[in-house]
């Protein structure tokens, strides 16, 4: 009995506690210990191409950055056909390719909204909003999958994979029943209907777990971290690294730049976690470098594919 109450009184707790909050300190606190350090290791930043050599690198670093938007735009489509739409629409990729450029938006939702506007003209609304609201679980799920690499480094690196568990038929119900207060907040913007029916009536998961997803996102995962690799060694002068360490920390820096929403894109967070993490075993300066040219050449690709559609909004507002 006093373990329940202790467990009600913990539960309240947790209901009053304002993370958004908490959210937002740590964006502000990522994006003001990149810029100090920017700024204090100004002079010691040197950024130097060579037009016959690192601009093909760098190129390279694009292609990998727009194929991994394309890994995430079917890992996306295959959620939503795990949920059990039975739609025959087949450009789901190709506007989630579109409305990737959004996210770069402050507020951080309305690729979502998009999205989910374009998915409940093809299907019902609870299987638009859950499966356009899970997906970055099954992103961060594959981010850490990558970082259990870390295996080699630590045991406690393992954990990591326990976000898996919740990825199947018999839990994931309870991970959307969790996600019920979040459908309070997001039923405005979203224009979502208020509805009694349970959502088991109207999401049918085809299998027991989505491997086809998770594989796809664990591909956006790592294409992303090549294009940062390609990056890093073409300004890296010393050969003495190791790539494992690099991708333990980008997958790591990249989830906490993901879960910080107050960040369009990670934007702050993804660089100074990523800074921060990897200390003094990497060569700061190649890091700093590197990330601010892979944050060009990610937008870059984000902002080339989803050009249709920004003509397209403001052709409508002329």
């Amino acid at each position: 009995m006093r373990l329940a109450s202790l467990n009600h009184s913990y539960l309240k707790f947790l209901k009053k506690l304002n993370l958004g909050f908490f959210k937002r300190i740590f964006f502000l606190g990522s994006l003001l210990y990149f810029c100090i350090y920017f700024f204090s290791n100004f002079q010691q930043t040197t950024l130097n191409i060579n037009l016959e050599k690192d601009v093909i690198n760098l190129f390279f670093s694009f292609l990998f950055c727009v194929l991994s938007i394309y890994f995430n735009a079917y890992a996306w489509k295959y959620i939503v056909i795990w949920f059990g739409s039975e739609s025959k629409e087949n450009n789901l990729v190709s506007f989630y390719v579109l409305t990737n450029i959004l996210k770069y938006v402050p507020g951080g939702i309305w690729h979502f909204v998009e999205r989910f506007n374009f998915l409940k003209k093809i299907t019902n609304p609870m299987l638009a909003f859950y499966s356009t609201l899970i997906e970055p679980y099954f992103m961060l799920s594959g981010s850490f999958i990558l970082a259990t690499i870390g295996v080699i480094f630590s045991p406690l690196y393992f954990l990591l994979i326990l976000p898996l568990i919740f990825l199947n038929r018999r839990l994931i119900y309870f991970v959307l029943k969790r996600l019920e207060s979040v459908k309070g907040r997001a039923s405005d913007a979203l224009k979502l209907p208020n509805t009694k029916d349970k959502f088991e009536r109207q999401i049918n998961l085809i299998s027991f777990f989505p491997f086809t997803a998770l594989l796809l996102e664990i591909g956006f995962i790592l294409t992303k971290f090549i294009g940062f690799y390609i990056c890093f060694i073409t300004f890296n002068s010393n050969n003495n690294h190791n790539i494992f360490f690099l991708l333990v920390t980008f997958s790591l820096s990249w989830t906490l730049g993901l879960i910080v929403p107050t960040a369009p894109s990670g934007i702050g967070v993804f660089e100074a976690c990523l800074l921060f993490l990897s200390g003094k075993i990497v060569d700061q300066n190649t890091i700093l470098i590197s990330l601010i040219s892979f944050r060009v050449i990610s937008t870059m690709a984000d902002l080339t594919l989803s050009l249709p559609f920004i003509a397209k909004k403001i052709l409508k507002r002329i």
